[in-house]
């Protein structure tokens, strides 16, 4: 079963142009990465990881725009609310690429578990808002 647009949108708390913009950068990343993988581009995986940190960056900007809009029209609940749910997912998620790359490029001996503990905090949040959605 294939999720709806307005399930995604409910239960990630973006936008559809964040979700198609998450898609094109990690669409690009995944490109980067079999190139490098396979040993065809000679570059660093932080050069690889650039879409989805220009991503992540774009995100937060747009974040911070509809914060300013909500908080003009008076809506500064809605406003507050969304943009730390909409933040804290930025933030682990950046943390979580962040840590990859580290381990990628052996900057740091992390495990692998080190390394997907942002994701296991943001899926545990994501589960509880598909709860209250539904």
């Amino acid at each position: 079963m294939f999720f709806t647009l307005q399930e995604l949108v409910r239960w990630l708390r973006m936008t559809a142009f964040e979700l198609w913009l998450h898609a094109v950068s990690v669409l690009v990343f995944s490109i980067l990465a079999v190139l490098k993988y396979e040993q065809d581009l000679a570059v660093s995986w932080w050069v690889v990881f650039i879409p989805l940190f220009t991503c992540d960056g774009l995100s937060a900007y747009f974040c911070v725009i509809v914060l300013i809009r909500q908080y003009m029209e008076h809506d500064i609940k809605v406003a507050s609310v969304r943009f730390l749910t909409s933040g804290l997912s930025l933030v682990l998620l950046f943390l979580f690429k962040l840590l990859l790359c580290q381990r990628l490029s052996a900057q740091r001996d992390i495990s692998v578990s080190e390394v997907m503990g942002p994701m296991f905090v943001l899926l545990q949040i994501i589960m509880v808002r598909a709860c209250r959605v539904h």
